[in-house]
């Protein structure tokens, strides 16, 4: 009997990126065990068509890992809380910073390559540029606690490299603004694509916050939009390329504006142009980044080659999913 191949562990399999990645993986032929609140495997009609193997609560992660015997692939976490907006220091300290470490850990101990996802709301408000040089990453300042979460785990990483205690190869990935497909659950925070989406099919009109700044137009506010296609593509180099180390961005490289990205929904869907300017909530405007755009050099010198998709093809691809889940 032939040897079963060694399954990959995905945290935040449930969750946009996640679901993607593990989505990805049955089209690839890869086991999964997937890792999430087991609730939200069948409570998000995005997940019906895929295969999410042997599915493990995040909470009792710890104890399943202690408990198997059997090998790894590798570890892709992207389990985290991802609200930008979420002010609670300890609970993000817990489940962003705590649990990552627990992982890393593990991965060291058991000699098991690791993947795992950043953030750009690390670069905070930009100030600083959006260079991932390992060397000035300590320099950068978060605009919120979600962000400072992303931070504080990726210098600890850095730290415990140097000290000799790391997995045999790791990878963290700086996210952008991903948007795609899968993204429902997310309410609030989904991207601007989801909800322009659902405002045109409601009302025929989308919203976009004034700006608050006078060298931003209304609508002029430039985003790194990545299409999820993009980011699933990259991690899948990461775990199987031989890439040894680093913490890199994912980004496309290129900042595009929220106009363009509504004005590519409307002409994805096939409506007029219709955009209302609204005001900015009220204590949002401190924490709002007004430009972020990858520098994406490093990943390229290190082998990834294929070109990012364009945010018109990416959104013209997503609204088609949007309208076909809907038939």
């Amino acid at each position: 009997m032939a040897a079963r191949e060694p399954s990959l562990l995905v945290t935040g399999a449930a969750g946009f990126i996640g679901s993607r990645f593990v989505a990805s993986c049955n089209a690839r032929g890869v086991p999964v065990i997937s890792v999430d609140d087991p609730r939200h495997f069948a409570d998000r009609p995005e997940h019906r068509e895929i295969e999410f193997g042997e599915v493990v609560h995040y909470e009792r992660l710890p104890e399943r890992l202690g408990a198997s015997p059997a090998a790894l692939s590798g570890i892709v976490h992207l389990g985290a809380c991802t609200s930008t907006t979420e002010l609670d220091v300890a609970f993000l300290r817990r489940v962003n910073l705590e649990y990552s470490q627990k992982l890393w850990d593990f991965c060291t101990t058991k000699r098991v390559p690791l993947v795992y996802a950043s953030s750009a709301a690390t670069y905070g408000d930009g100030s600083l540029g959006y260079d991932d040089d390992e060397a000035l990453l300590s320099q950068l300042r978060p605009l919120n606690p979600y962000g400072d979460s992303k931070q504080q785990f990726d210098l600890w990483a850095l730290a415990r490299e140097r000290e000799g205690h790391s997995p045999p190869a790791w990878s963290g990935f700086k996210f952008f603004n991903v948007y795609g497909f899968g993204e429902r659950h997310k309410g609030p925070m989904a991207s601007v694509v989801l909800h322009a989406f659902d405002q045109i099919r409601a009302v025929g009109e989308v919203k976009l916050f004034k700006s608050a700044r006078p060298d931003f137009a209304d609508g002029e506010q430039r985003r790194d939009f990545v299409y999820v296609d993009d980011v699933v593509d990259v991690l899948h180099f990461a775990r199987s390329s031989g890439l040894p180390r680093g913490i890199f961005n994912l980004g496309t490289g290129r900042a595009r504006t929220f106009l363009d990205l509504v004005r590519a929904t409307f002409a994805a869907m096939g409506a007029e142009e219709r955009i209302r300017f609204i005001e900015m909530p009220e204590g949002l405007a401190e924490r709002y980044q007004y430009f972020t755009e990858a520098r994406m050099e490093r990943l390229r010198e290190v082998g990834y080659r294929r070109p990012f998709t364009s945010l018109e093809e990416g959104v013209r691809a997503y609204v088609k999913l949007l309208e076909d889940a809907l038939a």
